[in-house]
């Protein structure tokens, strides 16, 4: 008994929203008899008057204005010839008709762009992943983001604005596309391309990132939503995306200031500019990233009056450091200002929240602000360090490069980054261990050591 791969799109299009499409079974001479049939605004298999016409149809139905063509034999489940991005309906119909003469089944579907800011991958056992660009055989490769099914639906839900029309089942494999614009054969915004029903074991969320749609929206974007879903304090935060319609999340503070910071799509300690007050994001993005290489989204983040600002990081033995300054933050994070002596009751709430960061993500490291009465969350990175009095980076080096704590940050990037084969880092004079000049430094992996000044 042969497998008709339109059959059982077909049977999927019954209570699923698939991407429009209508196929053909070949007949002698390259004949085409239409088979089913799934157009908007045509009811269910809804038989054309020739192929031109269902194909027509099709076209003028299409996002895209263009189809893709598939073909197939019943009793052979190896991939024959695919035709994508069509356009000319004398083009398709000539290659219908030409794969028709080879006896091979054809299915006609909309060209579905995955390019559009959308997501696409798999729902199964619990588990929801996905990524942009791509098709659902993302989850094949490194780097998707992978969630338990509740957090990633309320994740995606606040990044496109609605529900995506997903339900876990426990015997079910569900191969599915999101996309900003409303398609296919439901004209809604989840495409389901695939389902696989049956015993599909368990599987385990990794629930980690920098992954592909942490870039995709940048970042702190991602961790400040990681936090916020958590249920901690994080400030109103509007997300301004270069490849995402603007989205918003978070309590207000009871501020009417704002901070403007850019989202990076990999941690870039300090290298991007963080502003008090509301700039404009496109002249920054103009500015700073021209070609729009690193940066994913700029951030409009409601201020937070400020009574301690500061860092925290999991230090090598295992220890919590937690450093910080009175008042805003921004001077120390970038190693002008040294950390301040901070009150127990602080540092009492700034553990606590880094108790409840570690045990739902692992190893974290964020930056807090204390406006007097609780601790909010203003960015979230994962990872640990190896960091210990003394010792930023531990290991040994062939030779040491000595470099002043008082340079400017980016002088410090700049020699970091050009350190040769082999060589380590001693960095002369007082820094944060929180600071970005220490994350620059972590970041490199080359052995990094502190040492005092000594005064005059």
């Amino acid at each position: 008994m042969g497998f008709y791969k339109d059959e059982s799109l077909n049977e999927l299009a019954g209570d699923r929203n698939v991407a429009q499409f209508v196929s053909f079974e070949p007949k002698a001479g390259g004949g085409l008899t239409q088979r089913f049939c799934r157009i908007a605004g045509y009811p269910s298999n809804h038989q054309f008057a020739a192929p031109e016409e269902a194909v027509s149809a099709l076209l003028k139905e299409s996002a895209a204005l263009s189809v893709n063509i598939r073909s197939f034999l019943p009793n052979d489940p190896r991939s024959k010839e695919f035709l994508y991005g069509l356009t000319q309906l004398n083009d398709i119909i000539g290659n219908l008709r030409r794969l028709a003469k080879s006896g091979l089944f054809l299915i006609v579907n909309e060209t579905i762009d995955v390019m559009d800011g959308g997501v696409s991958g798999v729902v199964q056992g619990g588990v929801i992943e996905f990524a942009p660009d791509d098709t659902p055989r993302c989850v094949e490769k490194p780097g998707t983001a992978s969630l338990p099914f509740a957090l990633g639906m309320r994740l995606l839900e606040t990044v496109y604005g609605f529900r995506p029309d997903l339900h876990p089942a426990k015997e079910e494999r569900i191969e599915f596309s999101i996309h900003p614009r409303a398609q296919g054969w439901m004209r809604t915004h989840t495409l389901v391309w695939e389902r696989e029903r049956g015993a599909m074991g368990t599987a385990s969320a990794k629930n980690s990132w920098p992954n592909r749609f942490s870039k995709h929206i940048g970042d702190k974007a991602f961790g400040l939503l990681m936090a916020d879903d958590l249920g901690l304090p994080v400030p109103r935060t509007v997300v301004i995306g270069r490849r995402v319609a603007p989205f918003s999340f978070g309590r207000e503070t009871g501020s009417t200031e704002v901070w403007v910071r850019t989202a990076p799509s990999v941690p870039q300690p300090g290298r991007f500019s963080t502003v008090k007050g509301w700039v404009d994001p496109f002249a920054l993005l103009t500015r700073e990233d021209p070609n729009g290489e690193f940066i994913s989204s700029v951030l409009c983040q409601a201020a937070i009056p400020a009574e301690f600002s500061g860092a925290a990081i999991r230090g090598g033995n295992g220890s919590f450091i937690i450093e910080g300054t009175k008042g805003e933050g921004d001077r120390f994070m970038l190693g002008l200002d040294l950390p301040q002596e901070l009150p127990g009751d602080v540092i009492e709430k700034v553990e606590s929240t880094f108790n409840e960061l570690t045990s739902a993500f692992g190893p974290v490291r964020f930056e807090w602000v204390y406006d007097g009465s609780r601790v909010w969350v203003v960015q979230l990175h994962r990872g640990a360090t190896e960091t210990i009095t003394g010792v930023l980076v531990p290991g040994d080096a062939e030779r040491w490069q000595r470099i002043e704590a008082a340079l400017p940050l980016e002088e410090i990037r700049s020699a970091v980054e050009q350190l040769e084969d082999g060589s380590g880092l001693i960095i002369v004079g007082d820094i944060g261990l929180t600071s970005h000049i220490a994350d620059v430094v972590r970041k490199a992996g080359r052995p990094a050591r502190l040492e005092r000044a000594v005064a005059a």
